[in-house]
């Protein structure tokens, strides 16, 4: 009979799993609903001695449940904070589980805080106002308020009376419980392990296996036989939103089933030429910066082309070298522009704060060059990176003439830790004035880009926004080196001449 232990994620407690674990119950196996120390609703804060509750505390609580069972092997199913506790746990009694199953949640490497994929900003805030505190006067960290739970991951699915009974029931947080590292054993990565990725808050299988395709060491580790993943088209609670299918993928978990990674050993998709014939132009490099330079007299235009990501740190070649960016830079050299290509560094969903620094520097690096015609520059942003634009959209300087966008994500998913306020470009483009901007899509787009996309095209709509959409049928995701039709060809000649027009008008 296989026995469940149930961990809950931040503010919740055992009582958010009773219908799945219901569920489990009636198909024959154990489920253990578990409520952490301090999340009942009683402060779990210092007091008559005793240490201010933490990722320890939370650790031993299930050491104690899993010694106290009767079952040999258990299956962990971590959601959102509770997969920290869940893996702590398991390194210390690894002869004990099955598999850990991370319910719509990441896979936290050692040394990692809860907090840094927090994605509700305010408790970023509350957190470094409460640093220099003696310990254990930390307060907690309170619920979200009932609107605010969209913070914390997408409630998509959720009918409204579960919703309501998820405010009414949530506990505050100890705050130790987020801000203590993650310490991991090594037998942990042995353990067989499944992914369940709840589309409607985050990326779905295929953007993972990109993902690994860059070779994010990280990531290809996910392409183990051990390791399976599923999806479920709802938002960051399938606990509440869908139930039965979430107890009928546990239990198929358990079993060993669930999608194995495909990650080919042919070269990279992102590695393949460039879909254009197009010449070669001097280079130079400065720091994390290329200028492509066209053969021409005296300041020429710029357009600055951006990547996407997350990136792997050491991923090799950097995407400065990726066959696209250089085609991309190459080809408005040839037609009297400037190509510039920069390395920012969004090596982590985290780090778009850091990335959009790295970009303005680049832009003022290109700028004061001589070569360049200041007063006429482009952006140009790709996939990950068009949560980028949103800052040059909400105040456009004068000099900047276009913005692009091709294949772009345009708003943070639900459950990623990025300043929703600033790097959202739906919302930023109603006071782009008639900044011009050219958006590029596939037809064949991952639907987590896709949507927002949309979303995006609506802003468009509603505030008269001058938006230019170049479709490419069939086209896929990186098309520019994995789709050799004419179709493809002219999408990106059509983009590149657009934006071009826009630096000469």
């Amino acid at each position: 009979m296989t026995a469940f232990v149930l961990v809950p994620g931040a503010h919740t407690g055992g009582w958010v799993w009773e219908e799945v674990a219901g569920r489990l119950r009636e198909a024959g196996a154990r489920a253990h609903p578990v409520t952490l120390t301090g999340m009942d609703g009683r402060r779990g804060g210092a007091s008559r001695g005793r240490p201010a509750t933490d990722l320890e505390t939370h650790i031993e609580d299930l050491v104690r449940l899993i010694d106290g069972l009767e079952a040999p092997r258990v299956v962990l199913v971590g959601h959102c904070y509770g997969i920290h506790p869940a893996l702590g746990a398991a390194g210390r009694r690894p002869e004990r589980i099955a598999r850990i199953v991370h319910l719509d949640t990441g896979v936290p490497r050692d040394g990692d805080p809860a907090l840094r994929l927090v994605p509700d900003r305010s408790v970023h805030e509350r957190l470094s106002q409460g640093a220099g505190r003696a310990e254990g006067d930390d307060p907690l960290i309170p619920p979200p308020s009932p609107e605010g739970w969209q913070r914390w991951g997408s409630t998509a699915g959720v009918p409204g009376e579960a919703l309501e009974r998820l405010a009414r029931l949530a506990a505050p947080q100890p705050p130790g419980t987020l801000t203590q590292p993650l310490r991991l054993s090594e037998a942990v990565s042995g353990l067989p392990a499944t992914g369940v990725l709840c589309t409607a808050n985050g990326p779905g299988i295929a953007s993972i296996e990109a993902m690994a395709r860059l070779g994010d060491p990280r990531v290809r580790a996910l392409a183990d036989p051990r390791v399976g993943f599923f999806e479920l088209a709802t938002g960051h609670w399938p606990m509440l939103s869908c139930p039965g299918e979430l107890a009928d993928v546990l239990l198929r978990a358990a079993a060993g089933e669930g999608r194995r990674l495909s990650v080919p050993t042919e070269r990279p998709a992102h590695l393949r030429p460039f879909i254009l014939d197009v010449p070669e132009a001097p280079r130079e490099r400065t720091g994390r910066v290329d200028l492509h330079l066209p053969d021409a007299d005296g300041p020429r235009p710029a357009v600055v082309f951006v990547h996407g990501g997350p990136v792997p740190p050491g991923t090799r070649p950097t995407p400065r070298d990726w066959p696209a960016f250089t085609g991309y830079a190459r080809y408005a050299a040839s037609l009297g522009a400037v190509g510039v290509t920069v390395d920012h560094r969004l090596h982590d969903i985290a780090d778009y704060g850091r990335a959009a620094e790295d970009v303005a520097e680049a832009v003022d690096l290109a700028r004061a060059d001589p070569r360049v015609d200041g007063e006429r520059v482009a952006l140009w942003f790709f996939s990950g990176g068009g949560l980028l634009s949103a800052d040059w959209l909400a105040k456009p300087p004068p000099w900047l003439r276009c913005v692009a966008a091709t294949y772009p994500l345009l708003s943070p998913p639900p459950g990623w830790p990025v300043d929703d306020a600033r790097f959202r470009p739906a919302a930023a483009l109603r006071t782009a004035g008639r900044l011009p901007v050219v958006l590029t899509r596939v037809e064949l787009e991952l639907p987590e880009l896709a949507a927002t996309a949309e979303e995006f095209l609506a802003a468009a709509e509603d505030c008269g926004a001058d938006v230019e959409v170049i479709d490419v049928p069939g086209g896929r995701h990186g098309f520019e080196t994995v789709d050799r039709t004419d179709r493809a060809r002219r999408a990106v000649d059509r983009a590149v001449r657009s934006v071009l027009g826009h630096l000469r008008s």
